[in-house]
């Protein structure tokens, strides 16, 4: 039988839910890691005692993203519409996501890590969006990315594929910290600022703070699936630069 893909546990005395992302190296947003994550989150949701929560990862890296064979047309109508209520849920969530995040950040991992609330990232953390390097665009990104740095550096990660340095991160606004452990830093943010907290109130503070931002992600999160969808997987590129990845060779595009 294979190992669940994530870790979960309470700690502080219920006031803290844990969440260890458990498919090392790589930590892949497959379907399998998507479901897990999504019933974790909704486990938890109605815990009166729930002050935060808080994801890390085993291994180097946080994720290197969602699957990509799970992106090929025939399969990515699941994957994206589980993937996006599972980014749906955290957009709502009655408390506060704390991510630690090292090594690889990129694709589903860091649209993941972006509709959490809290960023804590290792000095080695890299981030971006590589979809465009496989002739498709990241939905939840697209959506994500400019509410969290601004239109200007969200485009530039779109387009381009980059990714970025934790510094460049912290300086963007995308992290909240760095530091050598993040996840011991999360945990000290938790125990200094959260801890105490009165749950309930902090359930308010995130739909006062949080509800224009959630309100827009999900309306725009719509539209963007289905243009992904509809649009662009019936293109020949956007088949042609996945298939081109699984099969470890050069694409040969046509711009149609």
């Amino acid at each position: 039988m294979a190992e669940a893909p994530l870790r979960e546990w309470l700690e502080s005395e219920g006031r803290l839910l844990r969440l260890r992302l458990a498919r090392p190296k790589a930590n892949i947003l497959d379907a399998a890691m998507i479901a897990a994550l999504a019933q974790a989150f909704a486990r938890h949701a109605g815990s009166a005692g729930l002050a935060a929560v808080l994801v890390d990862h085993e291994g180097p890296n946080f994720s290197f993203g969602a699957s990509v064979e799970e992106h090929l047309p025939e399969r990515c109508a699941a994957m994206l519409e589980a993937l996006h209520a599972l980014i749906g849920r955290m957009l709502d969530y009655p408390r506060p996501i704390l991510v630690a995040a090292g090594g690889q950040c990129l694709g589903g991992g860091l649209e993941f890590a972006l509709a959490g609330h809290l960023l804590f990232a290792a000095p080695d953390a890299q981030f971006g969006q590589p979809e465009m390097k496989l002739a498709v665009f990241a939905p939840a990104a697209s959506v994500l990315l400019p509410l969290r740095v601004g239109q200007s550096r969200a485009e530039d990660l779109l387009y381009s594929g980059r990714a970025v340095d934790a510094r460049t991160a912290l300086d963007w606004g995308l992290a909240n910290e760095i530091a050598a452990d993040p996840a011991a830093a999360a945990l000290a943010y938790f125990e200094r600022h959260l801890a105490a907290k009165s749950a309930s109130s902090l359930g308010f503070a995130l739909r006062a703070a949080r509800g224009p931002f959630a309100e827009l992600a999900r309306l725009r999160l719509a539209d963007v699936e289905a243009l992904y969808l509809e649009e662009l997987m019936r293109t020949r590129d956007a088949a042609e630069g996945l298939q081109a990845f699984i099969d470890k060779r050069a694409p040969r595009y046509q711009n149609r």
